[in-house]
């Protein structure tokens, strides 16, 4: 699908974690993928990814309907109610960017996205799938149970090498790989840095993204902290398994329960992998309503400390004023 570009850079709003009925989880199995896109554009949203746990059985299936109505289209077929619904697939397609990608499990349970171009084709990602070693009979169970999956690393390396945007799911929260209130297994240190750290990761979702302190996840993955020297881009999402949130568990959320804000040129995947694999982090940033002030990365930058390059630059230059002090003073 070609998108006309825009000359300015501008803001989008897009939730990269959403499930469809396709993830055995799914909280509304009577949800049509037309209603997913008819709800993100309520949600003003501007990009989407369906992420479905282990299979990306949800979004072929949506290209699958789109394929039959388009197909009664050119026999001329089509029924005043099937031309209404093709016509609302075109108009959302266009206006939103609908990516394909999945929700891998990885040896011990951890979650990790992998976000692709429309340009890739489910059989490619299901290929992709079977590489980290989901078995081929449970790639469209959408379960989060496929036995011995690859580990954690071996899934970054892969999603990355095939071109895919790699983020790893509420990172800070259960199944997250800052192993937050893990229990029962005995990690190292060094395993969390490696997991949180490791250059094939492009990102980490967090949820405590607009907290502010010292202790939430993104300031603690600033830089600031001599073992972990990377900064990491953070981002929120949904993780939707339903359309709307739920009314009596608020961390049961809907689409766009949870947005982010990315600054593009031009609507396109190809923007938005650049973006992630770029180290600008103010192109990122949490949604905010109108009513809400807009996010202060300079207050933000102060919670969070100096970061290991900042206290480093910090440093040089004491030693340079302290020079030019003892040169006047030798004179």
């Amino acid at each position: 699908m070609t998108r006309k570009k825009n000359k300015k850079m501008r803001w989008w709003r897009m939730d990269l974690h959403i499930h469809t009925p396709a993830s055995s989880d799914y909280e509304e199995p009577q949800v049509s993928y037309l209603d997913i896109l008819r709800k993100a554009e309520e949600r003003r949203l501007d990009i989407i990814a369906f992420t479905d746990h282990n299979t990306v059985a949800g979004y072929r299936a949506m290209l699958a309907e789109i394929e039959q109505l388009e197909l009664l289209e050119r026999l001329e077929r089509l029924r005043p109610q099937e031309k209404e619904r093709l016509d609302e697939y075109r108009r959302l397609r266009e206006k939103i960017l609908v990516l394909p990608g999945f929700e891998f499990t990885a040896t011990f349970g951890f979650h990790i996205l992998g976000i692709f171009s429309p340009e890739t084709t489910t059989r490619e990602l299901e290929h992709l799938l079977i590489t980290l070693n989901v078995p081929p009979d449970k790639l469209d169970a959408g379960s989060t149970e496929v036995g011995a999956a690859s580990d954690v690393l071996t899934a970054y390396r892969v999603i990355d090498g095939a071109g895919g945007i790699v983020i790893a799911a509420h990172a800070n929260s259960s199944h997250g790989v800052a192993m937050r209130g893990l229990r029962g297994f005995a990690f190292s240190g060094q395993t969390k840095i490696a997991y949180t750290q490791d250059e094939h990761l492009h990102a980490l979702e967090v949820t405590d993204l607009e907290k502010k302190g010292r202790r939430t996840t993104a300031a603690f993955y600033s830089g600031s902290k001599p073992e972990y020297p990377r900064r990491m881009r953070c981002i929120q999402a949904s993780d939707a398994h339903r359309l709307d949130n739920h009314p009596k568990d608020k961390n049961r959320l809907g689409i766009g329960g949870r947005v982010t804000e990315v600054l593009l040129p031009e609507l396109s995947f190809e923007a938005l992998r650049e973006v992630f694999l770029g180290t600008d982090f103010t192109r990122t940033r949490p949604a905010r309503s109108k009513a809400q002030a807009p996010f202060d990365y300079v207050a933000a930058a102060r919670e969070s400390g100096p970061s290991t390059v900042s206290y480093t630059h910090l440093r040089a230059h004491e030693t340079s004023l302290h020079l030019v002090c003892r040169l006047l003073l030798e004179k």
